[in-house]
C-alpha cells in the first residue's frame, strides 16, 4: 500500500529546498478559456524549469495560490509539469508582477 503521508512530505520537501535554495527565478502569466490568468514562478531543476509557486486569479476575481506551504486544495493544485516555455503559451513577465499577484 502507497504510504500518501511520506509522499506527501517528500514532495513538500521537494518544493520548499528548491524555492529555498533558488538562485534564478522565472516569472510567466497565462491566460485560461475561462478568462482566468495563472501567475508562475519557475526554478530551474536538472535541466528543466520547475513551477514552484503557482497562482490563478478567475474570471471572478478570486485568487488560489500554490506552492509547498500549501500544495492543493478544492480549487486546484500546484503543478508537477515542468515548464516547457518554448512550448507552452507562457508570457514572460517581470518578476514585481508575479509578487504583486502572490501578495495580494
Amino acid at each position: 500500500m502507497v504510504d500518501l503521508e511520506r509522499i506527501n512530505a517528500e514532495t513538500v520537501a521537494y518544493f520548499r529546498a528548491l524555492d529555498e535554495a533558488a538562485t534564478q527565478r522565472y516569472h510567466f502569466r497565462h491566460a485560461d478559456d475561462e478568462g482566468g490568468l495563472w501567475y508562475i514562478e519557475a526554478v530551474p531543476d536538472r535541466g528543466e524549469l520547475v513551477a514552484i509557486k503557482q497562482a490563478e486569479m478567475t474570471s471572478a476575481g478570486q485568487l488560489h495560490r500554490y506552492s509547498w506551504e500549501h500544495l492543493e486544495d478544492e480549487h486546484g493544485f500546484l503543478t508537477d509539469q515542468a515548464i516547457a516555455s518554448e512550448e507552452d503559451p507562457l508570457e514572460p513577465i517581470p518578476a514585481e508582477e508575479f509578487q504583486r499577484v502572490w501578495t495580494r
